[in-house]
């Protein structure tokens, strides 16, 4: 079954399209992460939070993500990471065009 993460933490930016040039590398790397069907990356600078929402193919794949990339955010600094796991259920999403294949 496909899961679902929402990951936030606070983030001073930098965001838009100063974000897409700073995080190009990152984002490559996530993209090859096991499991990883797709990262939608977010961010509310008047909130100054950033983070992301992923889909990956189970919860195996989607909790050592989560294990890796809390630790790689402590190692910017950034310790405060909200995340919220959620199965997903494939055959409703299917039917409202959810894309959940890589």
């Amino acid at each position: 079954m496909a899961v679902l993460l929402v990951v936030e933490f606070p983030s001073a930016g930098p965001f838009g399209a100063e974000a897409a040039t700073a995080y190009d590398a990152l984002a490559r790397d996530i993209a090859e992460q096991e499991g990883l069907i797709w990262k939608v990356w977010t961010e509310a600078p008047e909130r100054n939070v950033a983070g992301g929402v992923y889909l990956f193919t189970g919860q195996a794949t989607a909790d050592a993500y989560v294990e890796m990339h809390t630790r790689r955010l402590a190692g910017f600094g950034i310790t405060d990471v909200s995340v919220t796991s959620y199965e997903v259920n494939e055959d409703l999403s299917a039917i409202d065009h959810a894309t959940l294949e890589r």
